[in-house]
């Protein structure tokens, strides 16, 4: 009896969440026929789990982000690291985009011949650069919270930390009750996530079971592109850099990121992975302070996975009306898809915004997005996945230059 007792405990998160997802595919694939079955009855559950994280993600952020800022009382450190952190997701996002476009445009011929006639599609409201940071700037203190807004959030807690930081030994106080908050919601996320399997099987399952016949369907080579793009710049991108500069094996960085990656495919929500992302990263040795700022500001605007989807949406729409990219349009692709990562937001379904921009700043219809619209969920499992891994990767390489840098310093004095 006790060594049954102790295989079960060692169990680990990772396992229980793999196991949930193969259930969960098994359990779609059987239920094909009654997909309204799995969303009336079991989807619910995981809307549960994705609401709980979603709760505790707003105050999560801020305290974290706070605790991170005040730990630090530097303000030229933070500086490094948010620059350091910008350079990386802007470059990264960038290449991403350029993979996309290439291995799309190598595999163009093998399209399907979709009908585009009697295509409509309204795009979502985008929003401008200037409109863009004008939103980033909260008006009240507790909408960004509630709406869980990353961008307003993270600002405020910036602001309240510098004010903090300014202040100084008057603010002990302040300091102490910061980090016991932050204590505080690390244990609820804790506790939360100790239901990350049943929320993976009950997010997964209604996907496959309504989405399992359109993946063998005439977009099956489409679908199959983008997976080989996010499957290459995981492998070769974020295998590097890891590497390289971030100092730590690719095969151990994967290890540990399983759980978050795992979370990220079945729940397709990058905020909503952000508490377990944060717990991968600790595992590999990052110190909260870096990781509770750059892994928020990632969650916003790091996309490289929905760069990749947009090259090759825009390859494929522009496939099925007879158009031919010139280079200069894919140089416009890549420089628009990259700047428009800014500021949108880590939810499922935020892909069509950009992707809408992309076709307008190239000139292809826009109706084309009613070609993908369908299997978009498909799309935003792998692309969501690999914007996670993107901002754990950029976590590890941030940690380790700063570890470098005051090595530097501490030689210098």
């Amino acid at each position: 009896m006790e060594k049954k007792e102790n295989s079960k405990k060692k169990l680990s998160l990772t396992m229980q969440i793999f196991i949930a997802l193969i259930l969960a595919v098994i359990t779609g694939l059987l239920m094909q026929k009654v997909p309204d079955i799995t969303t009336s009855y079991i989807k619910p559950f995981g809307t549960i789990f994705l609401n709980l994280v979603k709760f505790i993600v707003g105050p999560l952020v801020l305290f974290s982000i706070m605790a991170g800022i005040v730990s630090m009382k530097d303000l030229k450190k933070l500086g490094a690291i948010g620059g350091t952190t910008l350079v990386y997701y802007f470059c990264t996002t960038a290449v991403a985009v350029s993979i996309g476009l290439t291995v799309a445009t190598v595999f163009k011929g093998s399209f399907p011949a979709l009908s585009t006639s009697s295509l409509t599609y309204t795009p979502p409201k985008s929003t401008t650069a200037l409109d863009t940071l004008v939103n980033m700037f909260p008006s009240n203190f507790l909408v960004p919270i509630s709406s869980a807004n990353m961008l307003q959030i993270i600002v405020m807690a910036l602001l309240i930390g510098f004010a903090i930081i300014l202040l100084g030994e008057k603010v002990e106080g302040a300091i102490a009750t910061i980090n016991r908050w932050n204590e505080i919601f690390m244990k609820c996320i804790e506790m939360i996530l100790k239901l990350s399997p049943i929320g993976v099987f009950c997010l997964l399952t209604p996907v496959i079971a309504s989405n399992g016949a359109a993946v063998i369907g005439s977009l099956a080579k489409v679908l199959l592109i983008a997976y080989i793009c996010y499957i290459l710049h995981m492998l070769i991108v974020y295998s590097f850099t890891v590497a390289t500069l971030g100092g730590v094996s690719p095969v151990k960085f994967f290890k540990e990121m399983a759980p978050a990656i795992t979370l990220a495919f079945s729940s397709a929500s990058s905020v909503g992975t952000l508490p377990l992302n944060i717990e991968c990263t600790k595992k590999l040795g990052v110190p909260k302070e870096i990781s509770s700022f750059v892994l928020p500001l990632g969650a916003t605007i790091n996309m490289d996975g929905t760069a990749i989807y947009q090259g090759v949406c825009a390859i494929f729409i522009a496939a099925c009306y007879g158009i031919d990219l010139t280079f200069a349009q894919m140089v416009s692709i890549v420089l628009t898809a990259t700047l428009a990562s800014v500021g949108t937001a880590g939810v499922p379904g935020a892909g069509m915004v950009m992707l809408a921009m992309v076709l307008t700043s190239v000139g292809l219809p826009v109706d084309g997005i009613a070609l993908v619209a369908g299997v978009d969920r498909i799309f935003d499992m792998g692309r969501t996945t690999l914007n996670i891994t993107g901002d754990a990767s950029c976590t590890l390489i941030v940690s380790n230059l700063m570890k470098k840098r005051e090595a530097k310093l501490a030689a210098k004095n």
